[in-house]
């Protein structure tokens, strides 16, 4: 979705780093937010662990996502698609495909600190 303001607008106003690395904090706030949604309607029946998993789960899809999309739509090889990435917004998107994996299982935890304060008062 951020593809489609980012590309016909800014790429060729700020080039494909800039405009990429400006979707970073957007990308973000997303994979903050959904987590925390996802944490609380499910947290109740998922342990660390499991939110771990699910981590892992969502983003073995992700880029299953992503590597479909490159090959079916843009018609590139799975090869020339990772060399098309820019070295710098590249590094960075990888960290936030780090984060995304982590997010459940880190909001969790914040969950889990948050609840047992109310029961104890505080």
């Amino acid at each position: 979705m951020l593809g489609a303001v980012r590309v016909p607008f800014l790429v060729p106003r700020f080039g494909q780093r800039v405009a990429e690395l400006a979707e970073m904090p957007l990308m973000f706030a997303a994979i903050f937010l959904a987590a925390g949604f996802v944490v609380r309607r499910y947290g109740h029946s998922v342990g660390p662990t499991g939110w771990a998993l699910v981590g892992c789960l969502a983003l073995s899809q992700l880029i299953g996502a992503e590597l479909l999309l490159a090959v079916v739509l843009a018609g590139r090889g799975v090869g020339e698609y990772l060399a098309s990435r820019d070295p710098v917004s590249g590094a960075v998107y990888l960290g936030m495909l780090l984060v995304f994996a982590a997010m459940p299982w880190m909001r969790r935890k914040n969950a889990t600190y948050r609840s047992s304060r109310r029961e104890d008062g505080a």
